[in-house]
Parts: C-alpha cells; sequence; structure tokens
C-alpha cells in the first residue's frame, strides 16, 4: 500500500488555486461582468505561469544534470505532462463557462457579434472604426514557405492563409496579423432602436475588413485562425563586466521576446496543413505545451472589459475611508509622533503612503528619505514625490528591484528618470532580489535626528492598492527603524551582516526566527499555556517550514491558516496534521498580506511581512517581517484576519478531498463574506 503524500507539488497547486479563480468566474451570484473579469485574471495568470513555471520545469527536464528531475516522487517529464493535461481540463471549463456569460448576456441584452453578423446599419460605423482606429495599427507580414518567423512572447496573433485563384501550384499564401496592443479587444457599437447593446470582437472586426487589407491578392478563399505563443521567461544575465547592470536587464528583457517557447495555443479549427506550418515555423518540439482552444484567445483582456454604463452588472464599489485621527489635510508626520497608525487597503486610502512622501519632500526639518521599490505604477505619485525630495535638496536614497518579473522596463525607466533628477539609486545585491516594502526618513526633532518610517505587506503602487488588500505600519518606533536603516545599511554594504532584535530579515535569518516561533508554541502548549499560530500567506512552498508546522500540529499546537495561491502542505492527516486548517479566501480584491500571529502563552506577537513561506523569499530575496507592537493595532489585525477566517461565503477549504470545496454558512443569518465585513469593520471605527 503507497504511502499518503507529505506535501502537494507546486505546480500543481498552483493550477489549483487557478481553479479557485475560475470558480469565481462560474459563480452565478458574482456580478455578469464581474465573472468575464474573472475569467481575464484567470487567463493572465495562466500565462504567467506558462512564462515562469512551466518554463522552469521544461529547462529541467532537458538539463543534463539529473539531481533536480524528480519534483515530489515525479520526474520533470511526468509532470509537463500532468500539467498538460490539467491546464486543457481547466481551458475547457473555461470555455464552457465563457459560453454560459455569453447566454447570461443575451438576457441582458448585450449581444457579441462576429463577421457574419454584421447588419447593414452597422456597416458604416464598423468602417470608419477599422480605418480611424485599427488599420493604422496593423502589423501585417507574408509568410514565405522558407523564412522562418519569430511570434513575440504572450501576444496574440492571426493566421491568415489565402487560396488563391488561377494558381497552377495550388499553394497557399499565409500572412501573419499581430493583435495591436493599445487597441481595444472589445469594439462596442451604438445601442440599437431596441436598446440591443452590440458587441464586435476586434479580431471579428479585422476579419471582417480582410477585404481592405489584402485587395492586391487575387484570392477565392480566406479563413483566419488565432495562436498564441507563450515564451520562457527567465532572464537571461550575461557575465559581461563591460555593461552595466541596467544595460544587462535591457538587453535580457529583449531578448525574453524571442526566447524558448513553451506553450502555443491554437484554434481548434485550424487546418492541419496550417497548424504543422507555424509549428515549423515556431520549432515547437515535443516537450512544448499544444493547448487547442476555441476560436478567441488572448482572453485577459477580459479583465479590461468596458463597464457598458452597467452598474447593475458590477460590483457595487467602497470608497477608501480614512484612518481615524489621521488627517489627509494636516501633518501626518506631527501625528504619527505621538503613535502608531496602520492602513489596510483598499478599505483605507493608499493617499495616506504618497501624502507621507509629500510631507517629507517639502518639510524643511526633513533631511533624508530611503524606500525599497520593487512595483511602481505606470504613473507613480510616489516617484514624482521621490523626485521632488531630491529637487528641494533631501538626501534620498532608492533602492529599485530591476528584475521585478514583468515589470524590468517600467522600473528601468523610472531609475532613468529618479537618477536624473539626483536621486541615489542602488540596485541590490547580486543573486538576491530586494522584496522588502521598507521606508525611513531622518527628520530633525527638539535639536536631534528622529527617524519616521512605514514597513509595508504590499508594494507601494497606487493602482494595485486599489484591488490588492494589504497592510502599512506607520511609526516612529526608533528601536524598529534603527533595525529598517540596518536594512539599507546592508543593501549598500552587503559583507556586513547584521543582527536584529525587532525585524525578521531574509536572507539569514527568516527561516531560524520562524522556526523558533513555533518552537516556542510547541513548548508552551507542552507546558499547558496558551498556543496557537494563525498563518496569513500568498503561498507557502517551503519543505522545512511546512515540516515544523507538521511538528506543531503533532505536539498538539492548533494552526490557523489562510493561503491564497500555492499550498504545499496538506492539512488534516492523521497523526501528521491533524490540527492544522487551511482555506483560502478568493473575491472582489486579491488577497495579498503576509500576517504571522503567534499566541506566545497570551502574550502575542504579531508580524507583518512581505514574505511568503517560500524558498526564495526565505534563502534568495531581502525580506522584511516588522512586529507590531501597538495593542490598539493588534487587536485590529487579529479582528481582520478573524474576519477573513470566519467567512463562509468566499472561503474555500484547501487540498482536502474534493479540491476547494466552499465553507457553507449554516444559517442565511450566519453569513459572512470577509471583504464585505472588513469595510464594515473600519466604518464602524469611524463612528467611536
Amino acid at each position: 500500500m503507497s504511502k499518503a503524500p507529505r506535501y502537494i507539488n507546486r505546480e500543481i497547486s498552483w493550477l489549483d488555486f487557478n481553479a479557485r479563480v475560475l470558480q469565481e468566474a462560474n459563480n452565478e451570484n458574482v456580478p455578469l461582468l464581474e465573472r468575464l473579469r474573472f475569467l481575464g485574471i484567470f487567463s493572465n495568470n495562466l500565462d504567467e505561469f506558462f512564462q515562469v513555471r512551466y518554463a522552469t520545469v521544461k529547462r529541467i527536464s532537458q538539463s543534463t544534470k539529473t539531481g533536480k528531475k524528480v519534483f515530489a516522487g515525479s520526474s520533470a517529464e511526468a509532470l509537463l505532462k500532468e500539467i498538460t493535461n490539467k491546464v486543457i481540463d481547466l481551458q475547457n471549463d473555461s470555455l464552457k463557462i465563457l459560453n454560459g456569460i455569453y447566454k447570461e448576456m443575451v438576457i441582458e441584452n448585450i449581444f457579441f457579434i462576429d463577421e457574419n453578423e454584421v447588419k447593414p446599419e452597422q456597416e458604416e460605423f464598423l468602417k470608419n472604426y477599422f480605418i480611424q482606429n485599427v488599420n493604422p495599427a496593423l502589423v501585417t507580414i507574408i509568410l514565405s514557405q522558407t523564412s522562418d518567423q519569430d511570434l513575440s512572447d504572450n501576444k496574440a496573433f492571426l493566421i491568415v492563409t489565402m487560396e488563391l485563384d488561377n494558381t497552377l501550384d495550388n499553394k497557399n499564401i499565409y500572412a501573419l496579423i499581430e493583435m495591436p496592443k493599445d487597441t481595444k479587444r472589445f469594439v462596442v457599437l451604438p445601442k440599437d432602436s431596441d436598446g440591443k447593446q452590440y458587441i464586435m470582437m476586434l479580431d471579428d472586426l479585422i476579419r471582417y475588413h480582410f477585404h481592405m487589407i489584402f485587395s492586391f491578392f487575387n484570392y477565392k478563399n480566406i479563413q483566419a485562425h488565432m495562436v498564441k505563443i507563450t515564451r520562457d521567461a527567465e532572464l537571461d544575465l550575461e557575465e559581461d563586466v563591460s555593461i552595466s547592470y541596467v544595460e544587462k536587464i535591457t538587453l535580457s528583457v529583449k531578448d525574453r521576446m524571442i526566447s524558448d517557447p513553451v506553450r502555443l495555443v491554437y484554434d481548434k479549427e485550424i487546418p492541419e496543413q496550417t497548424l504543422r506550418f507555424v509549428m515549423e515555423k515556431l520549432i515547437i518540439d515535443s516537450t512544448d505545451s499544444l493547448i487547442p482552444g476555441g476560436k478567441y484567445h488572448q482572453r485577459r483582456d477580459y479583465m479590461d472589459f468596458p463597464s457598458l454604463d452597467r452598474p447593475d452588472l458590477l460590483y457595487s464599489s467602497f470608497s477608501p475611508l480614512p484612518i481615524p485621527g489621521l488627517s489627509l489635510e494636516e501633518n501626518i508626520l506631527d501625528a504619527i509622533d505621538q503613535k502608531d497608525y496602520l492602513l489596510y487597503a483598499p478599505y483605507q486610502d493608499f493617499s495616506y503612503v504618497i501624502k507621507f512622501l509629500r510631507e517629507a519632500a517639502l518639510d524643511p526639518k526633513v533631511k533624508s528619505i530611503k524606500i525599497t521599490i520593487y512595483r511602481l505604477s505606470k504613473s507613480s505619485h510616489i516617484a514624482s514625490a521621490l523626485i521632488n525630495a531630491a529637487k528641494n535638496g533631501k538626501k534620498v536614497l532608492v533602492q529599485i528591484e530591476l528584475q521585478a518579473r514583468f515589470d524590468e522596463e517600467n522600473n528601468i525607466n523610472f531609475a532613468e528618470q529618479l537618477e536624473a533628477a539626483g536621486v541615489q539609486l542602488i540596485f541590490g545585491i547580486p543573486g538576491l532580489k530586494v522584496h522588502s516594502k521598507i521606508c525611513v526618513i531622518e527628520r530633525e526633532h527638539e535639536n536631534k535626528n528622529r527617524r519616521y518610517g512605514f514597513v509595508s505587506t504590499g508594494n507601494f503602487n497606487e493602482s494595485t492598492a486599489k484591488v490588492y488588500t494589504d497592510f502599512t505600519l506607520f511609526t516612529t518606533n526608533q528601536k524598529i527603524l534603527k533595525e529598517v536603516n540596518k536594512v539599507f545599511n546592508f543593501l549598500e554594504v552587503s559583507y556586513k551582516i547584521k543582527k536584529y532584535k525587532h525585524l525578521i530579515v531574509s536572507p539569514h535569518y527568516t527561516a531560524s526566527a520562524i522556526s523558533k516561533l513555533i518552537d516556542n508554541e510547541i513548548q508552551n502548549h507542552k507546558k499547558g499555556l496558551p498556543s496557537g499560530i494563525s498563518l496569513k500567506l500568498n503561498n507557502i512552498t517551503n519543505y522545512p517550514l511546512i515540516d515544523k508546522l507538521y511538528e506543531a500540529s503533532q505536539s498538539g499546537v492548533n494552526v490557523k491558516m489562510i493561503v491564497r495561491g500555492i499550498c504545499c502542505l496538506i492539512p488534516g492527516i492523521k497523526g501528521l496534521s491533524e490540527k492544522i486548517t487551511v482555506v483560502s479566501v478568493v473575491d472582489k480584491f486579491l488577497e495579498h498580506p503576509r500576517v504571522l500571529i503567534f499566541e506566545n502563552a497570551g502574550n502575542k506577537k504579531i508580524y507583518l511581512s512581505s514574505a511568503d513561506f517560500m524558498t526564495r523569499n526565505i534563502e534568495n530575496r531581502i525580506e522584511v517581517a516588522c512586529p507590531v507592537y501597538d495593542k490598539e493595532l493588534q487587536q485590529q489585525i487579529l479582528d481582520i484576519f478573524n474576519l477573513s477566517w470566519n467567512d463562509n461565503i468566499k472561503s474555500r477549504i484547501v487540498n482536502q478531498n474534493p479540491q476547494n470545496k466552499m465553507v457553507k454558512p449554516k444559517s442565511d443569518d450566519a453569513k459572512q463574506r470577509s471583504q464585505w465585513t472588513t469595510y464594515d469593520y473600519f466604518k464602524s471605527q469611524l463612528n467611536k
């Protein structure tokens, strides 16, 4: 009899997470247009999965080294096949869900039309739209039978097959049309006299105007099918000392566009001859994932599906709330001098972070600003405030992570702007990404320099702060901020390893510090003292920490875990993990904070962290977990954790049979939807 597995493979667990996203797209209680957007998120997630995780497994399977070819008992090749089969099933489910959504949209008087369903009264609008907005942006390439053609990464293409009239050799002409990236995918037509709303996919608009695009070919038959190529997204940083780090990243990002293919998604109706032609051109081999699909790909575009002026088909909006005692109209630095404050975005206004930096940029008493940057919004008020500070003569030091995946180009652009303004830039340490979310300023206070700062679980990005839930702690605790400053010192002089009494800092201390905290709970339980561990994470994949949690469970310590994404830990196994429960909440906002809560014999230890329980966060990144000492703020964090834990509308049970089973309320009166109750919680705080 085979032994039960101790861990779930991380790639398979990630696909199980994406299945939770797909559940939201299939949930009839989710507003209709939001369901379309969840379908877009599902597709976008899958694109990144193939670019990163699938590509990594593929590289390992092709490697001559044998040491890492096994994943939790499976070979890399077997895992690739398992992934492909699971993805095909998910893709088929997503197509059925999409078709179901389309049928429901018809009930709402919203109709999709293709190139064969255009009404005479719509022709003029479509022609003008095509001429003005689409045709000038089209890149159309006539493919020869001999030369290869590289398709850019993660872009959708139409492969056009033309059967010419009056040809002797009966050879087809193939053309490639790249879908223009800056043109809206969904063309919203004017409503008709009956109030019916029509929408046409950009793909079909292009098909409808083939006679304009290929007017110089005498074809008797023409058809087009969509394909999408996904390539390995790993950056290849050459060991060339003659070029700068910025240049290496820039060149590597460009190379990514033509790196090895790892997935080809294609219209299953494509003629076999055309598919073979495409595969030859792209040099697709047997280890690449071939995913047949429907007529339309690039479903991530549904994330930006137009609202159609239909608020009844969307989630109700939450206006961000103020933080009691902290005003956006008054001096924030002086207020933080008196006590710590906690921001929980998007329920509360992220503008407090921007206000903090803008004040620091203008305040004559502020001497210096230090901050780490991982991801910025395309138009960043954070960057503007830092540039403003430098122009006002402040000493500004910015650690900007140029290897933030898929944000490399954006970060390089901001690095150039910051440097031009006089900001001192540091790019971290070779082999270590800087993923911490920290800021410290020095300000003159009563004739002495005093530190002010904030530590966050999320990126300093005002765009994602509207949809990602994250904590930011504002503090003048000099002991904490002295250690935050030590992190910056380490970033500048990395051969000097610092010691920390308050912060937990990767890569040197996280594994041992968390293990000690877990050991402490085990010892307290054995002594009959209050014990317990509550964790809110994005992912948990690190086997030593999983084993440590198993040890806690075996010792009788209750472990509550809210894990949004990957979870390699298996809860509820008799004799191993009986005391561990894992749930996952997927709803309107993306649950992003990392929170660590240890009972500690009744004197709780609570940390806000930038790090997940993943080997990369523990061993290969600069991460910071910060303790929360203020009892009032501790209680807020506990309350918010419990609201998520008690969710029985959007919570799923993870790694149990069946996978992703919804937690059900016992009665209508007992319904708890945590993102709604969390907003109500903060509203109630304003009335105290």
